[in-house]
Order: structure tokens, then C-alpha cells, then sequence
């Protein structure tokens, strides 16, 4: 029966209506909500009859689904915490709960957010105050990050951070910029030996010292414009670990530069590009003489002896002093000795559709058979965007339009209410037709 209809579309009118407020008042709620996505309902009409000249029609009425629009991004709100952190695009940050840390970390479901602000705890694991915890992959004592699978989070890692760890970085590369005294290699000049201590840091981060000493190659008459280099390492009780014969350029156009290098014993002189490759006590050096008539090197000009630009890499022992993340999601650790190590890499998390991700508490989702399955991207690369830090992703709630929604719903539900009303007073009216 028509009327009967009217009465069953009013109810459902007032369902879907309560639905759409239900939605309304969550979003405000969350409005100050740092990573919340907002919910949105939307209002399909129901058909009972479809019939061209029945005569009569009956209402179905309305019905409301609601979906969560995850892909919509939010304002990135600056902070002064270096890790606080934010997606800026597509992409999620791979999490996990406190209370899963426990167990078999390889057969959970994948948790993500688009937003944290992660802090230490007492043992070093970086979680936010509702306990989350970021994941990534460890990069290698080099700072390399090893190559993992893409489509398992089987290789990621709850990010520990131990704020009373030290490291050191040991040298593995030196540069010598020495001048050498032309006059020394003339005939009659005094042959007296030219040292030069060079610093260097060992393995564990001691401090070792490459002993050189530049010995001319005093001729009879004339000028040889050749010395003799000897290197020696103090961590090896000042062994000889190389001694290489020098002769310098005297032309006009390259007057001074090296000439030719040859090496009597020790490792070999690369001419391309003018190193040297010593072996001390911790593993090889290459250290950089210069290539043959290049002024940059070694030199041999004028009357004085002047180390001029003396380069290493490495470092002694540090105390940590910062973490930050850059845009890659490169994970790096500062040390008070200059020394900065990447320690973690934070994939980005991306599935074909994201609105079908299943909404979770605390601004966190999980892969469903809607959303697909999950792919871990390097921030920046393939779809995703960028990690940043001092960060957080606000809320993507528009009170202002909330608000109108209010209102529109609001005069919505009276007027189904109204429907429901007039349909009972028409019944009211019919049941009077029998007395």
C-alpha cells in the first residue's frame, strides 16, 4: 500500500539521515586530530516499483553507505621535533603496536600511517604516545642499505635508537696537498730528510698516524728533481707500508707537478686518478698524490716545505647527538665528532586503492581485499611522495563545510520526521472512515 510506503521511506529517511550526523559529528570531533581522514556518507534511493501507468507508487525510500577518504591529504603542520614525521603525497609510514612487539613480528598484518610524532622510550624504540612503533629496514655498519623484498614486511624492524650509543668512522681515504722544496734537489743542498704526520682513525676509532718523510735526491751536478717517499703506520710499530720514487716536472708548462711515480714497494700508484693504495693496519687507504701534471697534488716548487691541504674522511669515537629523517626516508644519526651515520631506511607503503584501506584506531589502516595488497616504495620514488620531518599531517575535516552539513542534515531529519507525522495522522483519518 502507498501509504504504507510513505511511512517505511520516512523511517529509512531518518536512518540515513542519523547515518550522515553519525559521520558529521565524528569528523568535527577529529578535527584537531593529526593524521584523521575524514568520513563521508553518501545517500543511494531504493526502488519498490518501476512501472510506467501502475496507477499507484510505492516509496522505497533511501539508504546511506559511508566510506573514509583516506587518499585526501591534509595540511602539513610544522613542529620542532625532529621526528615528527609526515608523507608529503601518497604513501604511508609501515607501523606497528607496542603490545605485538613481543610475538612472531613476520605473521601480523601490516599497520600504516600517514603521520607520527615518534619519541624514544626507555629501551631506545622510536613509538608515538599510542603506541605505535616505526618501522624500517637497518642499513649496514657503511651506512648501505641491504636490498629487501618489496610485497613482505618481513625484513623490516622496529627503529632503535640508543641515545648512550658511541661510534667512530674509521679513515678509508686521506688526500696530501705538500709542497716540496725545489732547492732541496739541487747539487750540493744538505739531503736532509722532510717529515709529515698525518692523522688517521682506526677501526675501532683510535687515532693512528701515517708517518711520511720526503728524502731528496741530491745529484752530483745539477738538479735531479727526485725524492723518495716513505710511509710508515704506527699502528703497525711504524712498518713501511709503502716507498714510491717521485720526479717532478721542470718544464714550462706543468713546472713542478709530478712527473712519474714509481713505486718500489707497497701498493700501486694509480695514474688516473693519482692515488695510492696502502694497506694499514685496519684494511686499505687510497690516498690521493695527485695525477701526473696535475698542481693539485704533490708539488715541487720555490724553497719551502708546506703541507697545504691535507684531507681525510673518518672520525674518533662520538656521542650521539640527533636523529633526523630526510625525504628519502633516510634515517641518520649525528654524532658530536662531525660523524653522520644513516642508520634506518622508512619505506613508504602504497596499495592500488587506498579508500578501501580498513580504518583503524588511532589514525592507522590495514590492507583489506578492497584496498589490494601492499607494495614498500623508497620515498619519492613510483607513486609515493616524500617523507618529511618536523612535521605532522593535519586533519582533513573542513568544519566550516561540517557545519553546513549540519544544518542540511539537520532540516533533513525534521522533515522525514514530518512525513512520518502526516502519514499518521492519515491513518488516524482512515481508521475514523469505519466509526
Amino acid at each position: 500500500m502507498s501509504i504504507s510506503s510513505s511511512l517505511n521511506a520516512g523511517v529509512s529517511g531518518l536512518n540515513a539521515n542519523a547515518t550522515r550526523l553519525a559521520a558529521i559529528s565524528d569528523n568535527i570531533a577529529n578535527s584537531g586530530t593529526y593524521g584523521y581522514k575524514r568520513a563521508a556518507a553518501d545517500f543511494e534511493s531504493m526502488v519498490i516499483t518501476s512501472s510506467r501507468g501502475a496507477g499507484t507508487y510505492s516509496a522505497g525510500g533511501v539508504r546511506a553507505s559511508t566510506v573514509r577518504l583516506i587518499d585526501e591529504r591534509g595540511a602539513l603542520v610544522g613542529t620542532a621535533n625532529a621526528l615528527d614525521i609526515a608523507v608529503s603525497g601518497r604513501g604511508m609510514l609501515p607501523v606497528m603496536p607496542a603490545a605485538s612487539m613481543g610475538s612472531e613480528f613476520a605473521d601480523q598484518p601490516l599497520v600504516m600511517a600517514t603521520t607520527g610524532a615518534f619519541r624514544t622510550d626507555a629501551n631506545g624504540v622510536l613509538k608515538t604516545d599510542s603506541g605505535l612503533v616505526l618501522l624500517g629496514w637497518p642499513a649496514n655498519a657503511d651506512g648501505t642499505v641491504p636490498v629487501f623484498a618489496r610485497d613482505t614486511i618481513k625484513g623490516l624492524e622496529p627503529v632503535v635508537i640508543n641515545a648512550n650509543q658511541t661510534a667512530g668512522d674509521p679513515t678509508t681515504k686521506m688526500g696530501l696537498g705538500v709542497n716540496l722544496p725545489a732547492v732541496q734537489t739541487e747539487a750540493g743542498a744538505s739531503g736532509a730528510e722532510l717529515p709529515l704526520a698525518v692523522e688517521y682513525f682506526g677501526n675501532l676509532g683510535t687515532s693512528e698516524t701515517l708517518d711520511i718523510t720526503f728524502k731528496p735526491v741530491v745529484p752530483t751536478t745539477g738538479v735531479s728533481n727526485a725524492w723518495t717517499m716513505v710511509i710508515r703506520d704506527s699502528a703497525q710499530a711504524g712498518a713501511v707500508i709503502g716507498e714510491y720514487q717521485l720526479v717532478f716536472d721542470d718544464s714550462r708548462g706543468n713546472g713542478g707537478t709530478l712527473a712519474s711515480v714509481t713505486a718500489v714497494s707497497g701498493g700501486a700508484y694509480n695514474a688516473t686518478d693519482g692515488t695510492l693504495a696502502l694497506t694499514v693496519k685496519g684494511g686499505p687507504m687510497k690516498v690521493t698524490i695527485g695525477r701526473l701534471g696535475d698542481p693539485n697534488g704533490l708539488t715541487q716548487l720555490s724553497d719551502s716545505f708546506a703541507p697545504v691541504a691535507i684531507t681525510k674522511d673518518g672520525s674518533p669515537v662520538g656521542n650521539l647527538t640527533a636523529v633526523e629523517v630526510d625525504e628519502n626516508g633516510f634515517l641518520t644519526a649525528s654524532y658530536d665528532t662531525g660523524f653522520v651515520r644513516r642508520i634506518y631506511q622508512i619505506p613508504l607503503v602504497d596499495v592500488a586503492n587506498p579508500n578501501g584501506l580498513r580504518a583503524m584506531s588511532n589514525q592507522t589502516y590495514q590492507v583489506s581485499p578492497q584496498s589490494g595488497s601492499f607494495f614498500l616504495w623508497d620515498a619519492g620514488t613510483g607513486p609515493t611522495g616524500k617523507v618529511v620531518g618536523y612535521a605532522r599531517e593535519g586533519s582533513t575535516t573542513d568544519v566550516a563545510a561540517e557545519l553546513t552539513a549540519l544544518i542540511q542534515t539537520q532540516r533533513a531529519y525534521s522533515s522525514n520526521a514530518k512525513v512520518i507525522q502526516t502519514v499518521d495522522e492519515m491513518l488516524q483519518e482512515t481508521t475514523n472512515i469505519k466509526r
